[in-house]
């Protein structure tokens, strides 16, 4: 939720289907925003095409590029995939990379293990980063530059 307080302009998210049995993320989900099924290469080829087409008509995109919530407490920071880079690289957009540092001490999953508390989660901004003049052979070097950063506040 706190993107949506933060972001600025169109913008749509794309995260895993399952989202679209929850009660209320699942009306964004149905609406605006892409599901992906994680276990389908045809569903995720569909996601960034549709992302790519909404890239274009100057939505932005907001994606959690490792792609699943760490099942394990504390959580760590999940290893990137590939798709939100080649994606931005082939559309020669910036990404902005954001840290959260602290929201799983607030709340963990459904708070039925470790509970949920009202507080005050850290988040981190950080400077964009310009995609213009790389090509997919950068890719790799790319998704770990973004993942130290965001790595370099969890820490």
């Amino acid at each position: 939720m706190v993107f949506c307080i933060l972001g600025k302009g169109k913008y749509h998210f794309m995260g895993k289907d399952e989202l679209l049995n929850n009660p209320v993320l699942g009306i964004f989900f149905k609406t605006i925003d892409i599901s992906v099924n994680r276990d389908s290469k045809i569903s995720a080829f569909r996601a960034f095409k549709k992302a790519g087409e909404n890239l274009e008509k100057g939505m932005s995109l907001v994606i959690f590029p490792e792609g699943k919530i760490d099942d394990h407490y504390p959580p760590k920071l999940g290893e990137f995939k590939n798709g939100p880079f080649r994606l931005a690289i082939d559309k020669n957009i910036p990404l902005v990379p954001v840290s959260i540092t602290n929201v799983w001490k607030i709340n963990w999953d459904d708070g039925a293990r470790y509970g949920s508390k009202p507080g005050i989660c850290d988040i981190y901004i950080h400077k964009p980063i310009n995609t213009s003049g790389l090509t997919d052979a950068d890719t790799d070097d790319l998704k770990n530059k973004v993942f130290n950063l965001i790595n370099s506040k969890l820490v």
